[in-house]
């Protein structure tokens, strides 16, 4: 049985920092009530003459160099991303491009907001089980300071930029042991970006082109569903909670995390938390923690990890992994 195995990890921060301290000069906010209600203290965004795929090849070229892989060892590129360079061609192609993969395999993006690259893992790994390819790049990667509002407290303080990578090998012993996607268009009311080209180019720029968020209803929404995935994942595999070394939650919030902790029973030492120093940094935010934890030494061999996000959409999935 062929299964997918992770074998690099990388990740990737603007060098540009902006502090709460810097935010309460831009709109009517303060650092106490940032990290009281979202835990973050800090981001990191994108100067003006860099962009998403900018990001993601400095996260790819970190988890290829980990896992010992060369431009020509790569036969897929999937980037999870919502803010992409241009209208096409796709992210992937332009890393592809950028990265010097020129063995004809294919490179496409994947839209699922902060459910981006566990959308993207979840892909790759049926590529790879079904024999159709060996090697996997899977990026998420995002500049979503290009699409807030920075008169708007309730959203600016919240996201950052930056981007995460793995490499995805084919491999007989089990690595990925199951992704779990889903999603519900319903609720897109609570948290969109309103506009957009196919709706017309003067559409696009009438004021309303930025990222729009109901919080409360997201905010019990994400608890109730994040939740809910983790019991389906560890459900498939007849696992309990205490079996699971560590929990990689999308870095959305910092109550959110906690929330979602408290419903699952998992102590807090037990999860991987970003979100102080990153912010919420969408389809990025579960490949840069991933590999912080990878980096740091956290993460060791033969642990089970259990990643999960929320986006809008509304979308929701999860990935459990033998590292």
């Amino acid at each position: 049985m062929i299964y997918s195995r992770i074998t690099g990890t990388g990740s990737y921060l603007p060098e540009k920092v902006l502090t709460n301290r810097d935010l309460e000069k831009i709109v009517e906010t303060s650092d106490e009530w940032i990290r009281e209600r979202t835990g973050i203290a800090q981001r990191h965004v994108v100067a003006d003459d860099e962009s998403t795929c900018d990001l993601a090849e400095q996260a790819a070229r970190r988890a290829m160099e980990m896992a010992g892989r060369r431009p020509e060892d790569i036969d897929l590129i999937i980037v999870g991303t919502t803010t992409p360079d241009q209208v096409f061609p796709s992210t992937a192609c332009l890393l592809q491009q950028r990265l010097g993969v020129h063995n004809g395999s294919p490179a496409f993006d994947v839209q699922a907001v902060c459910t981006g690259f566990v959308y993207a893992l979840g892909v790759a790994d049926q590529f790879i089980r079904a024999g159709s390819a060996r090697c996997a790049l899977v990026v998420g990667a995002e500049t979503i300071s290009r699409i807030l509002d920075w008169n708007d407290r309730g959203t600016c303080v919240l996201f950052g930029d930056g981007a995460g990578a793995v490499v995805l090998e084919a491999s007989d012993k089990p690595g990925v042991l199951s992704t779990h996607l889903h999603a519900d268009g319903r609720y897109e009311n609570l948290l969109s970006v309103p506009r957009g080209v196919g709706r017309g180019y003067k559409d696009m720029i009438a004021g309303e082109a930025y990222l729009q968020m109901k919080g409360n209803e997201v905010f019990k929404w994400a608890v109730n569903t994040l939740g809910r995935i983790v019991e389906e994942t560890l459900e498939k595999h007849g696992l309990e909670q205490s079996q699971v070394d560590w929990l990689i939650p999308h870095q959305a919030n910092i109550r959110i995390i906690q929330a979602t902790a408290r419903k699952l029973k998992l102590p807090m030492e037990k999860v991987v938390v970003t979100v102080e120093n990153h912010g919420n940094t969408s389809a990025a935010s579960v490949p840069m923690a991933l590999d912080e934890a990878v980096r740091d030494g956290r993460i060791q061999p033969g642990q089970l990890v259990l990643m999960e996000a929320f986006g809008g959409g509304f979308t929701w999935g999860s990935a459990l992994v033998y590292f």
